[in-house]
């Protein structure tokens, strides 16, 4: 799988100690040394900040300076590398300091173990909160977001501006917009999957006017449907990234088609409606 993603011109690879319990990260450790890929070819992103409880809760949110510290250091031991390219703190922590956050990354910076810094599943005004204590030394490069047809809020609410449509609530602070002003590259998390981790809405039943509208545009582009789905993200100007979350190198060998073609805004917006979203 990492040989084709390599090969299709794929070069980033994103983990979190929470996955698998961190035998993700052994795992891709083990390949890599197994492929003999060079570690300077490689741009690897982790994340920390989710742990399990076993308790009333499955698990709880920690961005103490202990855990961000200490998290990074067993990812690394994990992945067998002396730093990553880039570290998110993964779901917010309500009880996030952000003084202990912005110290923890200038130990973990100065230690040669994390070059860049980002976020997940955080909210325009949660990041300005971490920006006020980190500054632009470590600046946010990065916030993962659910994002895909059939989950796409953070344009809903751009497009029912000044109505009372449900789709005019805004959930996150205008994420999108915010982004884009501030350099944040938005990485798209789980895009064939709809709901919260529901399933996958290509060739389910769920969506069936979607599938028809991809199958006939992937016919049309003499792509696989993964393409079309794909290059509805990245036809964003935003510049989105997609995290597909496939371990089948077939399937990353048709993500990668999406660069062979582009979508026309009726092409877009026809995927964008034929997921059900309704444009005033």
């Amino acid at each position: 799988m990492i040989k084709t993603a390599l090969d299709c011109g794929i070069n980033f690879f994103d983990h979190a100690d929470i996955y698998g319990d961190g035998q993700a990260e052994v795992d891709f450790a083990q390949a890599i040394k197994d492929t003999h890929i060079p570690r300077e070819k490689l741009i690897v992103q982790t994340k920390c900040g989710i742990r399990k409880d076993g308790n009333v809760c499955k698990y709880f949110y920690d961005f103490s300076k202990k855990h961000i510290i200490q998290s990074l250091e067993n990812s690394l031991a994990r992945l067998r590398m002396d730093y990553v390219d880039v570290f998110l703190l993964h779901r917010p922590d309500t009880l996030m300091e952000p003084e202990e956050v912005a110290e923890a990354f200038e130990v973990l910076h100065r230690a040669g173990k994390a070059r860049y810094f980002g976020v997940s599943n955080h909210n325009a005004g949660q990041i300005l909160l971490l920006k006020k204590f980190i500054g632009d030394k470590h600046r946010i490069v990065v916030n993962q977001l659910q994002f895909s047809p059939t989950n796409a809020s953070m344009i809903d609410v751009g497009l029912y501006v000044n109505t009372q449509h449900p789709a005019s609530i805004d959930h996150d602070g205008g994420i999108l917009e915010y982004c884009r002003l501030e350099d944040i590259t938005i990485q798209a998390w789980s895009p064939f999957q709809y709901g919260f981790f529901e399933g996958v809405f290509l060739t389910g039943n769920k969506y069936p006017a979607l599938n028809q509208r991809i199958s006939e545009l992937a016919a049309d582009k003499k792509v696989f449907p993964e393409a079309i789905v794909t290059a509805w993200i990245l036809r964003h100007p935003a510049q989105i990234q997609i995290i597909p979350g496939t371990t089948k190198a077939e399937r990353i060998q048709r993500i990668c088609e999406a660069h062979t073609f582009h979508l026309s805004r009726e092409e877009w917006y026809s995927v964008y409606c034929a997921a059900g979203n309704v444009l005033p």
